[in-house]
């Protein structure tokens, strides 16, 4: 976030905006669900205090918001790529930083609105028998149709709609780049190895990476949990059936998880500035620590004269 909010990265500022949401919202996944959640049911005997508090519905709340706005977060930056790239009459009015303001502000405000309501169907202790759990419904709401029609819903939103709307908006994207692409070409004549650079269908390729790198992650790690979830749902009507089973729901979970994990590496892959801004990021506290250690030792370093 701190590299990306320096804009140094050679991104354009609409772009740089999507970034930080998304870097945003995953780290408060990984607070929220990787953290604060997990670590406190496995390790229960030593973070036993945490289950006075009785929070698990509001930290089940946010923890869904979270994850709402680190998927649809991604589809609005899809959109947004879709927008520049392919339709340039739309492009002046939609990508500019004060709809994407408008964008992210409403994905994060109708996120939160939505999963509100988790916070009045599940109790607010942590459930622990023989095996971690997490919160139990109240009062059976979880056998009520109420509870099967927010699941779906619930579901659907996030991430199958996404899911959807992400495959479409990059078939949508990629094509007319190629083909744009193939006649730049044949305009500048077939290639000599002496042809100056094009900076246009540099721009191009640069954006076109990115934008197939944060998506193209994105459907690959949730497409089992995508998966897992209709069939599951589709299957309900078998009764009695074992497939899938318990450890392919805990696979897709994982790697639902580790979709918030990967954003990072993939900008450091796909962005050279941004790969040498990381490396200035890192080197930093080294450089400091050394121009602190010649200064203190170093006989050339003489401190400075009061007169």
């Amino acid at each position: 976030m701190a590299i990306l909010s320096r804009r140094k990265c050679g991104l354009s500022k609409v772009v740089t905006h999507y970034l930080v949401a998304i870097v945003a919202a995953d780290l408060l996944v990984v607070f929220l669900d990787l953290i604060f959640r997990q670590i406190p049911v496995v390790y229960r005997n030593y973070f036993s205090f945490l289950f006075s508090l009785r929070m698990c519905n509001i930290q089940a709340a946010m923890i869904y918001a979270a994850t709402d706005c680190s998927v649809w977060f991604t589809v609005a930056f899809t959109f947004d790529r879709c927008v520049a790239i392919c339709y340039q009459t739309m492009r002046t009015k939609y990508c500019n930083e004060k709809m994407a303001a408008v964008v992210l502000g409403t994905v994060t405000a109708v996120s939160c609105s939505k999963n509100i309501f988790w916070c009045f169907i599940l109790t607010d202790m942590y459930f622990l028998v023989d095996n971690p759990r997490f919160c139990l419904s109240r009062n059976g709401v979880s056998r009520t149709p109420i509870w099967g029609i927010i699941a779906i819903l619930h579901y659907l939103l996030t991430p199958v709609v996404p899911f959807v709307l992400v495959l479409i908006l990059n078939a949508v994207t990629i094509r007319p780049v190629l083909v744009a692409n193939r006649a730049r070409k044949r305009l500048r004549g077939p290639s000599t190895g002496k042809n100056p650079r094009d900076p246009e269908m540099e721009s191009r390729r640069k954006s076109l990476i990115l934008l197939l790198a944060i998506s193209g992650n994105f459907i690959s790690i949730w497409t089992l949990f995508t998966v897992n979830f209709i069939w599951v749902k589709l299957i309900q009507l078998l009764r009695g059936t074992e497939f899938p089973p318990y450890s392919m729901q805990e696979v897709a979970y994982m790697l639902q998880l580790l979709s918030c994990c990967t954003n990072t590496a993939l900008y450091a892959m796909t962005q050279t500035l941004f790969t040498e801004q990381l490396k200035v990021v890192v080197k930093y506290p080294l450089t400091l620590i050394i121009k602190h250690t010649q200064f203190r030792r170093g006989p050339n370093n003489p401190l400075p004269r009061s007169d």
